[in-house]
C-alpha cells in the first residue's frame, strides 16, 4: 500500500501543492527509485527486496503516473518541475542526498538530480536524452503506439492475454525481453497504468527538445543498457559515456528497455555496486 507525501512547489502563479505516492522498505542509506514514462513504481518490484537488504528503498510514482496525481495547474510537465518535485519529496521525507536509480525517463531525471548535486550517486538504466533526432522520433512513435493500444484494449481482453506467456508478450514485449517472467497481475496493472497515465502526453511533448549533454562531475555515475532494448537502442549508451566520461558503462545481456524484470539479480547488483562507488578523480591536465 502506497504512502503519500504532500509539499509545496513554486510556480509562475505562486506556490502549488503537489502530492506523490511512494512505498518505502528496507534499512541503510536511502535509495530513490524512479520509473519510466507510462509506467509506475511497481516496475521496480522485481528488485526491491534485493535492494532493501542493504538500502532504505523509496520507490516513487512520478507526477501524473501510477497513484500520483497530475501536476496542478500552473506547473509544467518539464524536467525542471519534475526535479523540483523530487527534491521537495526528499526534503519532506528527510532524505539526505539519497542514492538514486532511474529507468528511461527516470534515468534522465536521476542524471538531472546528479547534475544538481542533490544525490550521492546515480544509476541510470537506459536513460532518455541521449538519442539522435531520428532515434527520438522512433522511440516516441513506439511509445505513442503502446499508449494507444493500452487505451483501446478492453480490460477483459487485457486480463485474458495476461494469463499466458504469449499473451504477456503481446502486451509487454516492447519493454521486456522476457515478458513471460512478469506475473499476470503485474502485466494487467502496468497496462492500465499506461492507459491511465495523466502525465503521458505532456511529458512526451516536453521531451521533444530534451538532450542530455552535460557532464555529472564529482559523483559516482553508472549507465547501464540492455542488449535487447527495443525503445532506446543501446548505442545511445556510447553517447552517454561520451557526455559523462567518468561514468561506468555496463552492458545488461539479454535485457530489454525495462531490465528489472528481465534479470533482477543483475540489475540489483548493478544498482548496489553503483551506490557503493566513490567518485572517479577528475582528469589531470598538463
Amino acid at each position: 500500500m502506497a504512502a503519500t507525501a504532500s509539499f509545496s512547489v513554486t510556480s509562475a502563479h505562486g506556490p502549488r501543492t503537489l502530492t506523490l505516492a511512494y512505498t518505502r522498505v528496507g534499512r541503510g542509506e536511502p535509495l530513490l527509485l524512479l520509473h519510466g514514462i507510462g509506467h509506475h513504481r511497481q516496475a521496480w518490484d522485481p528488485v526491491v527486496d534485493l535492494l532493501a537488504a542493504e538500502r532504505d528503498v523509496i520507490a516513487v510514482d512520478l507526477p501524473g503516473f501510477g497513484e500520483s496525481p497530475a501536476l496542478p495547474q500552473g506547473l509544467p510537465h518539464d524536467l525542471a518541475t519534475m526535479n523540483a518535485a523530487l527534491a521537495a519529496l526528499c526534503d519532506t521525507l528527510e532524505l539526505d542526498r539519497p542514492h538514486v536509480a532511474g529507468n528511461s525517463l527516470g534515468g534522465l531525471l536521476a542524471l538531472e538530480l546528479g547534475r544538481e548535486k542533490l544525490v550521492r550517486s546515480v544509476t541510470a538504466l537506459a536513460p532518455a536524452g541521449f538519442w539522435s533526432p531520428a532515434e527520438r522520433r522512433y522511440a516516441f512513435g513506439l511509445l505513442q503506439a503502446m499508449r494507444q493500444a493500452a487505451r483501446g484494449m478492453p480490460l477483459p481482453v487485457v486480463e485474458r492475454l495476461s494469463r499466458s506467456a504469449a499473451g504477456r508478450a503481446v502486451l509487454t514485449s516492447s519493454i521486456y525481453a522476457r515478458p513471460g517472467r512478469r506475473s499476470p497481475g503485474a502485466v494487467v496493472a502496468e497496462t492500465l497504468a499506461l492507459a491511465d497515465a495523466q502525465g503521458f502526453t505532456e511529458i512526451l511533448r516536453a521531451g521533444t527538445s530534451v538532450r542530455f549533454t552535460d557532464d555529472v562531475p564529482g559523483l559516482p555515475v553508472t549507465i547501464a543498457w540492455g542488449t535487447r532494448d527495443r525503445i532506446l537502442v543501446r548505442r545511445q549508451g556510447i553517447r552517454a559515456k561520451q557526455a559523462i566520461p567518468r561514468a561506468r558503462l555496463v552492458r545488461l545481456p539479454g535485457c530489454g528497455h525495462v531490465p528489472m524484470n528481465d534479470d533482477p539479480a543483475l540489475v540489483a547488483r548493478v544498482v548496489l555496486d553503483g551506490s557503493r562507488r566513490t567518485p572517479a578523480p577528475a582528469a589531470q591536465h598538463a
